[in-house]
């Protein structure tokens, strides 16, 4: 969420970044009911004062009849007439004035529930180095590490690899599951949790908390942290527990520190490895073979939260995007790194970087690493604050990358390490993780 303040002075700016981001909404509406906002508040706090005004007429007034016990008889009558009618005047002004301030509070609420609704589509603005476009294929291209295969036989794709080596099972997913469902099994599943486990070792030796986290959220949560309300439809909600399946650690890890002012002297370095949900609305046709846009994943996510220092921010993005880079060549993977366009990006983001991993099956890199910088967008949401050197309260940065995102992970590497004899390679630094298994061979046929 951004500042209104700084909307209403650069409301052009914003309005041009959502037409780039593609979210459909008015920023000239939302000024004009910031404006009503302001006019309603401003009164009913008038009318509030004049009420208490008046409250402490009548106090003053009983006090003043009390104080006339002292008088004469006489006197003491006519002053209390007197007084009786004043005080009588004075409360049906206190009436009139409850009357009028209720119908202010209820338009109040009205105008501050549209303006609210208005606000939560405003889109975060983007970097000046964030390339123009439409969608991913505008994004541009700005490097690329490793050496693509070359194989002098036939490649399968995973999948006919998985069923050739008895590692993955997708009709039996389908039947269980529905579609965009599948099984893992044996060193498919050893392989699953290996490179889930060298991403949280690596992380773990980069000064990362690793957390285990709830996966089943509060609407506030995923609110709070951008994914509502535009990514609702993306999402698996548990109606009767007025609950959410998350689609990323990020929203529990952000949510961990919603509410609180915290000492940001270092950068607060989070991960998780977690179970991850999405209903994948809107792709149907796409991707529809094999492990790479499935309903049911898992990821470990790296969050950092900062302070409110551009510098220090784009430091950290480069950082985790390192992170992720690093795990790539670990499983001995070539990628490239895209930066990632307008058309492209989330309403939360002011800037991205997708890693991208060589898939033979597609013959093209597929997105399997994201890197974003979110700026203050996320901490305002989530009321996440600190204390610069003056002393002054600010809301923090945060920042957040998938490290590792299994099983469309599984596609490139193994695709990537298939051998002639229809076996794949475990890479090094995936060995330690898969019980001595080296090389996933083929099953015996009966």
């Amino acid at each position: 969420m951004l500042d209104i303040k700084w909307i209403r002075q650069h409301a052009e700016q914003v309005q041009e970044t959502a037409k780039y981001k593609g979210i459909a909404v008015s920023i000239a509406e939302l000024l004009l009911l910031d404006e009503q906002r302001r006019k309603l508040l401003a009164e009913t706090e008038g009318l509030r004062e004049e009420r208490n005004q008046k409250s402490k007429q009548i106090a003053a007034l009983v006090a003043s009849i009390q104080a006339a016990r002292k008088l004469s008889e006489e006197e003491d009558k006519a002053f209390a007439a007197a007084s009786s009618t004043e005080k009588a005047n004075i409360q049906s002004a206190v009436k009139a004035v409850n009357g009028l301030l209720a119908e202010r509070e209820a338009q109040l609420e009205k105008v501050n529930q549209q303006f609210m609704e208005l606000m939560e589509l405003v889109p975060n603005i983007v970097s000046a180095d964030t390339p123009l476009g439409e969608s991913d294929a505008d994004n541009v291209e700005l490097r690329r590490v490793g050496q693509l295969p070359v194989f002098t036989f036939e490649p399968l794709d995973h999948v006919a690899l998985g069923e050739q080596l008895g590692i993955i099972d997708i009709p039996r997913g389908v039947k269980c599951a529905g579609s965009r469902s599948y099984y893992l099994k044996g060193a498919g599943a050893l392989l699953h949790r290996a490179v889930q486990q060298l991403a949280i070792d690596l992380l773990v030796s980069r000064g990362f908390s690793l957390m285990e986290v709830p996966l089943m959220v509060r609407e506030e949560a995923m609110a709070s942290t951008g994914f509502f309300p535009l990514g609702r439809d993306q999402t698996y909600g548990l109606q009767e527990d007025d609950k959410w399946l998350v689609g990323t650690a990020e929203v529990p890890l952000v949510a961990y520190y919603g509410g609180e002012t915290l000492s940001l002297s270092r950068p607060v370095r989070m991960a998780a490895a977690s179970a991850c949900f999405r209903s994948e609305i809107g792709s149907a046709g796409r991707d529809v073979r094999g492990l790479y846009r499935v309903h049911q994943f898992s990821k470990v996510e790296q969050v950092v939260i900062c302070r409110a220092d551009e510098e220090e921010a784009e430091q950290l993005l480069q950082e985790i995007t390192r992170n992720a880079e690093e795990l790539l060549a670990m499983l001995e993977l070539p990628y490239r790194v895209v930066a990632v366009c307008t058309g492209d990006m989330s309403q939360k983001t002011y800037k991205q970087y997708d890693i991208e991993t060589w898939m033979p099956s597609r013959n093209s890199y597929g997105e399997t690493h994201s890197s974003s910088n979110l700026l203050d967008f996320q901490a305002r949401r989530s009321n996440i604050r600190y204390k610069d050197a003056e002393g002054m309260i600010k809301y923090a940065y945060t920042l957040n990358n998938t490290a590792v995102a299994s099983p469309r992970i599984l596609i490139p590497l193994l695709e990537a390490h298939q051998q002639e004899d229809g076996s794949v390679a475990i890479p090094a630094a995936l060995q330690p993780y898969m019980n001595g298994i080296t090389v996933i061979k083929p099953l015996m046929k009966e």
